[in-house]
């Protein structure tokens, strides 16, 4: 009958589900246009990097997004085309100018963010063209993104979160467990032969290439899972 691979082990078990009855609300652009909201409250969430604003509309309606630096309580945000590059306002990329730093940009016009989201972290508007814009995601890399595309203007607040060291193995274990990650993650290396491919043997190391296939049985897919390249690279003169 053979035996259940690690990521059949760690699937099923409680532990690694996420509590999201703990989360208190999605970061999300509101559909909102011409309209202003107040800010009635920055509130933390074991979901995200970045603290949430609470924004209270003049209708009554509610609605959370991930705060940039600089907001505060009782500002006002403005949705629209026709707003003040000020730090929490909400407009499409075509009114931004060029080199003004954006956080939680969307891919599609009104689906309320997908990129620049996690804390500390903004996009850079490029340039703009006909009705497209070229903006410079976190990773460096540029992506072109229709000019009617919201995002908020600021840098996403959470910065630094990573300098504070967890000091001790609680803080790491409550932080997996926020997120529904396995903690602790033993390496492969300090198993035995027959729990993980890279097990055995008097040293800890792989004794071998640990790069496989795409195609590869659960078990064996372990490793550099098929890589475009390994190794230091060759220098071109």
């Amino acid at each position: 009958m053979g035996k259940r691979t690690r990521s059949q082990r760690q699937g099923s078990s409680p532990k690694n589900k996420v509590s999201s009855h703990r989360f208190p609300a999605n970061n999300k652009l509101p559909r909102k246009f011409d309209e202003v909201g107040e800010i009635v409250d920055l509130i933390h969430s074991p979901a995200h990097t970045a603290p949430l604003a609470k924004i209270k509309f003049e209708d009554g309606t509610v609605s959370h997004f991930a705060a940039p630096e600089g907001v505060s309580v009782g500002q006002n945000i403005a949705f629209g085309e026709n707003v003040t590059l000020r730090p929490g306002n909400v407009t499409t990329l075509d009114r931004i100018p060029e080199g003004t730093p954006v956080c939680n940009v969307e891919s599609r016009p009104g689906d309320g963010g997908k990129f620049a989201r996690s804390g500390g972290n903004s996009a850079i508007l490029e340039t703009r063209m006909d009705d497209t814009v070229r903006v410079r995601l976190p990773s460096g890399s540029l992506k072109e993104l229709p000019s009617k595309c919201r995002a908020t203007i600021g840098v996403l607040g959470g910065h630094g979160r990573t300098d504070k060291p967890l000091m001790k193995a609680g803080a790491a274990h409550h932080r997996a467990k926020a997120r529904g990650k396995l903690y602790p993650s033993v390496s492969g290396v300090a198993m035995n032969p027959v729990d993980h491919p890279h097990g055995g043997g008097n040293h800890q190391a792989v004794h071998g290439p640990n790069s496989v296939s795409r195609n590869a049985p659960p078990g064996q897919k372990v490793g550099n899972i098929a890589p475009s390249r390994t190794g230091r690279g060759r220098r071109k003169e």
